[in-house]
């Protein structure tokens, strides 16, 4: 008889910390997947579906565990901390080095769901001899459901923000092995065996300690393999991982590994984002910045000399801080978030735009890509009636809409949701050779002729691609970008971030 009498108390906390752990593994897979696969909708879905599937696995496999179950909890306890403290590192590394990444994504989720479900039946079954069945049953689920919990608002909250991917699943490895190495004295008698479980607990804790000090230099050589330049930065933020590399002539910057600008011809990209907006706009002073929080938008902005103030709303303030410190960023964007006429908001710019007050004489949406729902949101209808709100009668509002020759059903389906918002619009495109072709979407309250020139108080020397000549021909679509039939983009249905991931993924 191997197993000790139980101290209940310790092993309900028990239960709560292999809970919290087992929620973390999952959220880590299923962020992960996401940054790397796009599409957090699928992904997380995924991810979850599996897991629990994998749950329900283990605790039926608990049911051939006739003998031994002290023994058996800690070796399962022992697997879970080594597979759920790894997963992280490898599936970055696997995604950088090999094409199996889907493959050992749900490897290692249903191997760690299968572990975490065979934890609950284990401890249950150790601890019925000592507790009515009702009691049992009641307090082992109440900890693991607040275990999960607990595990749910740390990840959000504080471990990505704080710790990343990688230093989270390595440190709940650490905590599972240290839960597995005290369970050998809560559920085992001191025995030979006892002692065997103790050393390899000991060791795998070790082993997960060490992992967790090399966190960072894995994390870097991961990307170092992902990215075909040097890795001269990298931070994950709340929101999102944002790493800068850096050629011999460039530098670039990437969100969750998707590139936003190269240094060689962002100006392009910009030139044409900004100007246009500007020679359709009746006014100057007050400009409205929505993302932007490379201060790249900005520059081009400030290079009129109209301009009052720029209210610029961008929901990571870590973006902002890097587009004032990184010398490089700095130095291309002019230091434009350093001049006082620039107003930094740290906010999610539709809850921003419901709350405040006031008008504006150019809107300029500049976000990412609608690879996902939480920025899908930020093309909808409802994000653009409220723009329209805030748009004064003669100003002018303009919109990145992704590539009309690559994306081109998600680049109508952005003009038509905008034109479905209550404005007139006018599709544009410019060449920008980091990307190919890009579209934007430019939009007035009142209908209005697209532009034929810069503006009169245009900068024009300043400017490096647009001027007079170019204008009018950004508003010429050739057979293969023209319009094509698209559903509306609005909250409850999305449309457009599934267009954006199935025509992308031809490209991928």
């Amino acid at each position: 008889m191997d197993e000790r009498r139980p101290r209940p108390a310790l092993l309900f906390a028990t239960v709560l910390t292999i809970a919290t752990a087992g929620i973390v593994y999952e959220l880590v897979a299923g962020a992960l997947a996401s940054y790397v696969l796009g599409d957090s909708v699928t992904q997380f879905s995924l991810v979850i579906g599996v897991y629990l599937s994998a749950l329900g696995l283990g605790a039926y496999l608990s049911k051939f565990v006739d003998s031994n179950l002290g023994r058996v909890f800690v070796e399962v306890e022992l697997a879970t901390a080594l597979a759920g403290g790894v997963s992280a590192p490898v599936l970055f590394l696997a995604y950088a080095n090999t094409a199996a990444f889907s493959v050992l994504l749900y490897a290692f989720v249903t191997l760690v769901g299968a572990l975490v479900g065979l934890e609950l039946p284990l401890l249950i079954r150790i601890l019925r001899k000592h507790l009515e069945l009702k009691d049992l049953i009641a307090k082992a689920l109440t900890f693991d459901y607040v275990g999960a919990l607990i595990g749910s608002v740390l990840f959000s909250l504080v471990l990505v923000p704080r710790l990343g991917l990688v230093r989270t699943s390595l440190l709940f490895g650490l905590i599972n092995a240290l839960v597995a190495l005290a369970s050998t004295w809560l559920v085992l008698e001191r025995t030979s065996h006892a002692t065997i479980l103790r050393l390899r607990a000991a060791f795998v804790a070790a082993l997960l300690a060490l992992g967790l000090s090399q966190a960072e230099r894995m994390t870097r050589l991961s990307e170092e393999a992902m990215y075909n330049d040097e890795v001269v930065f990298s931070k994950q933020t709340a929101y999102q991982r944002v790493t800068v590399t850096r050629s011999r002539a460039a530098f670039q910057l990437f969100l969750n590994g998707n590139l936003q600008f190269s240094s060689t011809d962002e100006y392009r990209y910009h030139e044409a984002l900004v100007h246009p907006a500007f020679a359709a706009s009746g006014g100057r002073a007050r400009v409205l910045i929505t993302g932007g929080g490379d201060g790249l938008a900005a520059r081009e902005v400030l290079r009129y000399p109209g301009v009052a103030e720029i209210t610029l709303v961008d929901l990571d303030p870590d973006m902002t801080h890097l587009a004032r410190t990184l010398p490089e960023l700095a130095s291309l964007n002019e230091r434009s978030l350093h001049d006082p006429r620039v107003r930094i908001i740290s906010e999610d710019a539709m809850i921003w735009l419901e709350r405040e007050k006031g008008e504006f004489d150019v809107i300029i949406a500049d976000f990412p890509d609608p690879n996902n729902l939480t920025l899908g949101k930020l093309y909808t209808t409802r994000f653009y009636k409220l723009a329209r709100a805030h748009l004064k009668e003669d100003g002018a509002m303009v919109v990145q809409a992704t590539s009309p020759l690559f994306a081109r059903t998600s680049f109508w389906c952005i003009a038509r949701t905008i034109e479905a918002a209550g404005f007139h619009v006018r599709p544009y495109h410019a060449p920008v050779p980091s990307f190919g072709e890009w579209g934007y979407v430019l939009a007035k309250r009142t209908s209005f002729d697209p532009p034929a020139t810069l503006a009169r108080e245009s900068p024009t020397d300043s400017l490096q691609w647009l001027d007079d000549a170019t204008m009018p021909s950004l508003f010429v679509f050739g057979r293969d970008m023209s319009e094509v039939p698209a559903e509306i983009n609005r909250l409850n249905n999305q449309a457009l971030v599934q267009y954006y991931e199935r025509e992308w993924q031809r490209w991928n």
